[in-house]
C-alpha cells in the first residue's frame, strides 16, 4: 500500500547582501499562501532597517511578521495548525536557531530560513553553518559585484568611504549606504590577521 511522505524539513536561503534572499523567501511565503498553507513568519528584533514589523526586501517586497529577541520564543508562539514557519535574517540569532528548526522540523512543519552565509569579513556568520548542515535542501543566491560585474558572493562593508578592518564588530545593521555585493576578487579587508607578517 502507497505511504505518504513525512512533512517536515528546513529550507536555507543563503548568499551576499543584495542577492535576493529575503525576495525568494517572501515569494515563497506567497506562493505557501495561495495554496492554503498556514504560515507564520518571524525575524530578529535587531532588524529594524525598512520595518519594525515586516520582512522587508531591499527591492520593496513585503510580508507582516512576528519579531523575536531568541529563537525559542518560536516554540511558544506556533499553533498547532502551523504548517509553515519562516525565518528571515537568520544569521543574527544565536546557535539555538539551529535547535529550535531541528524541534519544527521534526513536528512536521517545513521550516524556511533566509540570511547571510558569511560576514563582512568573508567568514561563517554566527549559526548560518551548522544550519545549512543541518538543512535538507540549500539555495545558495549571488549578487552582481559593484566593482567588476562579476557574480558576487561577499559582502563589502564600507566605512567613511573605504573598507571596514578586520577588528570592527561583526554586526553592523545597514543596507546600501554601509555594504556593497562584492566577487571574491574584488573583496577587501583592512588588517586581515592572515596577510600580516610574523
Amino acid at each position: 500500500m502507497y505511504q505518504r511522505y513525512k512533512d517536515g524539513w528546513v529550507e536555507v536561503i543563503s548568499g551576499c547582501m543584495f542577492a535576493g534572499k529575503t525576495e525568494e523567501l517572501i515569494r515563497r511565503i506567497k506562493v505557501l499562501e495561495f495554496a492554503k498553507k498556514e504560515i507564520m513568519v518571524f525575524k530578529p528584533k535587531i532588524d529594524n532597517r525598512y520595518s519594525d514589523t515586516k520582512v522587508v526586501s531591499h527591492a520593496g517586497s513585503s510580508v507582516e511578521s512576528i519579531v523575536i529577541s531568541y529563537p525559542k520564543e518560536i516554540l511558544k508562539l506556533i499553533k498547532p495548525t502551523t504548517e509553515v514557519i519562516a525565518i528571515d535574517e537568520v544569521q543574527f540569532f544565536d546557535d539555538s536557531i539551529c535547535e529550535v528548526c531541528n524541534i519544527l522540523a521534526s513536528m512536521h512543519k517545513r521550516v524556511m530560513c533566509a540570511g547571510l552565509d558569511m560576514d563582512f569579513r568573508g567568514e561563517p556568520f554566527g549559526p548560518m553553518p551548522k544550519l545549512i548542515t543541518q538543512a535538507e535542501f540549500v539555495t545558495k543566491l549571488t549578487a552582481v559585484c559593484n566593482k567588476c560585474g562579476a557574480p558576487a558572493t561577499r559582502t563589502q562593508r564600507i566605512i567613511n568611504g573605504k573598507p571596514a578592518n578586520y577588528n570592527d564588530p561583526t554586526i553592523l545593521v545597514g543596507a546600501s549606504e554601509n555594504y556593497e555585493a562584492r566577487c571574491r576578487h574584488c573583496h577587501e579587508v583592512i588588517d586581515h590577521p592572515f596577510l600580516k607578517e610574523d
